[in-house]
């Protein structure tokens, strides 16, 4: 029970559909695997933020690709109710989400997603998970000093991290709903 008023709390949407929860998130992710098992699957979470006037938004995208054959996706958004102009803190924020995000993954959830494609990965089916950071480790990029920080972080989590300019869902999907 304790778990279920966790996960209530934590609501999805996309273009479609608004208000989900996330188990409704996560059948919605088994349903779209189970069109083509034989399908090479990337599960991507990644988080952006914006600050605006008086609050900090925050959007975590997760998507579900079949590479070259389409996508299904969905965002969560975060209010902080003040200014957020720290770029540590943002950051530290983002990955924090993406964390929690990451946690409703658990072993079961994530063999449910590995049973669908395991009778085919010997015709080549895939799964990994990535978990998209929006920091780069350019020269030029204010948040290349936290890389090593963040990206340890998702690591620790048994995901493969992902930054700029591979790391889309945070600096791209999620973005676009930030502003």
């Amino acid at each position: 029970m304790k778990g279920q008023i966790l996960l209530n709390h934590f609501l999805f949407q996309n273009l479609q559909e608004k208000e989900m929860s996330f188990e409704q998130v996560f059948e919605r992710i088994l349903k779209f695997m189970k069109l083509n098992p034989r399908g090479n699957y990337r599960l991507m979470i990644g988080t952006d933020s914006q600050v605006h006037h008086d609050y900090t938004l925050f959007i975590t995208g997760i998507v579900i690709q079949n590479e070259g054959k389409g996508a299904w996706a969905c965002i969560r958004r975060v209010y902080v109710r003040r200014r957020m102009e720290h770029l540590h803190e943002r950051i530290s924020k983002e990955t924090s989400l993406t964390e929690e995000i990451v946690a409703l993954f658990t072993e079961d959830r994530k063999n449910n997603m590995i049973d669908i494609i395991l009778p085919f990965i010997y015709q080549g089916a895939t799964f990994s998970m990535e978990g998209h950071i929006d920091i780069g480790a350019g020269k030029r990029n204010k948040t290349r000093i936290y890389v090593e920080e963040m990206v340890a972080r998702i690591e620790s989590l048994g995901l493969e991290p992902k930054i700029k300019p591979n790391s889309f869902v945070a600096s791209s999907y999620a973005n676009r709903y930030t502003k």
